[in-house]
């Protein structure tokens, strides 16, 4: 299993290192990315989902996997760090195992990770944003920082910051 798993991520890498000559890839390569990167082990959820049950006052709790440099950058509105490296499921001690939880990272190969563990550990509505923050980003919906909303994004590396097509990008 774990070798179909570092095959899988092999393959999206060699993918989109291909499209990286590229300036803009299109929304069709970057979904055909995700399709080869995700393991499909936690359902996914569009932004448009996200937003529909957001608006409709459904309690969503947005989880960041993120390193805490990317999250400090931007994060989407209301989302709590949890971290990906660092995670800590004890960090989660006051979330009822029936919460519907939304993980997310920069295109959800992490957050997919952490969904995983999420699961096993007995929550019970995990759902994986798909395209993650970039996808968010792409869309034209708001991030936040510690002072309001910005226009600032993580964008990883260089290499990934290739799907990202909105919003300014910031590297370490």
């Amino acid at each position: 299993m774990r070798s179909t798993r570092h095959h899988r991520l092999y393959l999206a890498l060699s993918f989109f290192m291909l499209l990286s000559a590229c300036k803009q890839p299109s929304d069709a390569a970057y979904h055909l990315m995700l399709r080869q990167l995700y393991s499909h082990s936690v359902d996914t959820i569009s932004t448009a989902q996200v937003q529909q049950q957001l608006n409709q006052g459904i309690a969503l709790l947005l989880l960041d996997t993120r390193s805490e440099a990317e999250y400090r950058v931007s994060h989407l509105p209301g989302a709590r760090y949890v971290g990906y490296t660092d995670f800590d499921l004890s960090d989660l001690k006051d979330v009822p195992p029936n919460t519907p939880l939304v993980v997310y990272c920069a295109v959800g190969y992490r957050s997919e990770k952490i969904g995983e563990r999420l699961q096993k550990a007995g929550y019970t509505k995990v759902r994986n944003l798909h395209g993650g923050l970039f996808e968010w980003i792409n869309q034209g919906l708001p991030v936040h920082d510690a002072q309001g909303q910005t226009t600032k994004v993580h964008a990883y590396t260089r290499v990934w910051g290739i799907w990202l097509r909105k919003g300014e990008k910031v590297y370490d």
